[in-house]
């Protein structure tokens, strides 16, 4: 299922979620003008997150390596990568910094993606991949938004083969499914370093999401809702 939209409306304009937006687009049009393959694996592993650097495995001091947790969130490989992180952050990142405000919604932000690394990182400690990508993040205002609007739902896109259907599901649905393909997908790649899709840090930025969002979100607006 593909998320197009939900039915709940913010009340206030989600300044911080379309700043975040904006930054990722903007890396990714640099990645873009790279003008060699060699420089944009340069640039990659410069910038994104390699677990055997920050834990030390390969050598060198690993502390230096730590802005890489931040800079790696900001970074996406290809097209489908960062239209399909933008379009679910664009779905349900303005619901949740509506009911955060602005600054906190931007710390829970970022300590969903450090939690989303770090899970990475301990699965996979040795491992030389470059880890980039807002997905991480990203989990964590699905977790947080399923705390906060279980009963929102989400047009859904199902594709039928040839066909294809729109259909109205609630987020204590959509999301807890998509949570569960992530774990599953997870347990099916534990083993592995080859590149591809860090499942463990979606599950790790889910988890974080679902946890800090009670103690983020303003509670006379939670009431409310």
């Amino acid at each position: 299922m593909i998320p197009l939209r939900d039915d709940n409306p913010s009340t206030s304009s989600p300044v911080v979620t379309w700043l975040i937006i904006l930054a990722n687009v903007l890396v990714f049009i640099y990645m873009l003008l790279l003008p060699s393959e060699t420089a944009l694996n340069r640039f990659t592993l410069a910038f994104g997150a390699i677990p055997g650097e920050i834990t030390g495995r390969t050598g060198g001091a690993p502390v230096s390596h730590y802005p890489t947790l931040i800079s790696s969130m900001f970074m996406h490989g290809g097209w489908l990568h960062i239209g399909g992180n933008m379009l679910y952050l664009w779905i349900f990142g303005d619901n949740v910094e509506d009911l955060m405000g602005h600054g906190r919604f931007l710390f829970f932000y970022l300590i969903c993606g450090l939690a989303a690394a770090w899970t990475h990182i301990v699965l996979s400690p040795a491992s030389t991949v470059p880890l980039i990508g807002a997905s991480g993040a990203i989990a964590g205002v699905l977790g947080g938004y399923l705390v906060l609007f279980p009963r929102a739902r989400i047009l859904s896109l199902l594709p039928l083969g040839i066909f294809s259907r729109l259909i109205p599901v609630p987020a204590l649905v959509f999301l807890p499914l998509w949570f569960v393909l992530q774990l599953f997908s997870g347990l099916g790649s534990l083993g592995g370093e080859e590149a591809g899709i860090a499942f463990w840090a979606h599950v790790g930025g889910f988890v974080a999401g679902v946890i800090l969002v009670r103690l983020l979100a303003r509670r006379s607006q939670m009431s409310w809702w």
